[in-house]
């Protein structure tokens, strides 16, 4: 299954690093900041109504999250949140840009013994800026042949990358936690993908394994796969 490959391709947030737990934190700063206007469960439910509807205009990443928050407290308040509730999500949102870069456990060990053997990629989607930062904060940009940061990830973005790389789909393996955006696309064009689901998945990226054709393997680490490259 493995031995055409030429290209390993990595998702970054949560694949690589963790991600999503800074997220959870900050969403629970924003509920309580929100008490005085409605309980966790609204809260919740308005905030990522309003992340959804803003995906479109914003893409992804902290910056649509703190304009998304901001946005909430205004309808959850009535327009009544003053200024120090905005001033309090700013400071949370600068907060999670400034933390540090975790790498997963066996990720530099992986990435230093592929790159001896495979042309390592990033595939990506989020803000430019941070997954820039964070991508130089790994440590792992010397072992990639390229970085490439997508605003949606869908068929047509992995055929666009595969063609810009010169390979074929039968060529090119996708690594990633998210089935919706890292496993999916790429199975339908034929390509492989291998499916490392992390502890926390926001609902957004959501989708049942079972609706997915042949064509992926399930891992619980990333140094698994070194079993099969």
């Amino acid at each position: 299954m493995m031995r055409n490959i030429k290209i390993v391709a990595f998702d970054a947030d949560d694949t690589l690093w963790a991600n999503e737990d800074l997220f959870r934190e900050t969403e629970e700063k924003f509920f309580n900041l929100m008490q005085p206007y409605a309980d966790k469960k609204k809260a919740k439910e308005e905030l990522f109504a309003t992340e959804v509807n803003n995906l479109p205009l914003y893409g992804y990443g902290i910056k649509t999250f703190m304009l998304s928050m901001i946005e909430t407290a205004l309808k959850l308040s009535g327009g009544k949140a003053d200024t120090s509730v905005t001033e309090q999500i700013i400071s949370a949102g600068r907060d999670m840009l400034n933390q540090p870069v975790k790498l997963l456990p066996g990720t530099l060990s992986v990435f230093k013994n592929l790159s001896e053997r495979y042309k390592l990629v990033v595939a990506t989607k989020g803000d430019l800026l941070d997954q820039e930062r964070k991508l130089q904060k790994s440590g792992l940009t010397k072992y990639l042949h390229h970085i490439e940061i997508m605003s949606e990830k869908n068929t047509r973005g992995y055929k666009t990358l595969m063609q810009r790389l010169g390979v074929m789909p039968q060529e090119f393996l996708m690594v990633g936690n998210s089935l919706k955006s890292d496993i999916m696309p790429v199975v339908k064009l034929g390509a492989r993908a291998v499916w490392i689901p992390y502890s926390l998945t926001w609902q957004h990226e959501n989708v049942e394994a079972d609706n997915i054709a042949n064509g992926f393997i399930k891992m619980d680490k990333i140094a698994d796969l070194l079993k099969i490259l």
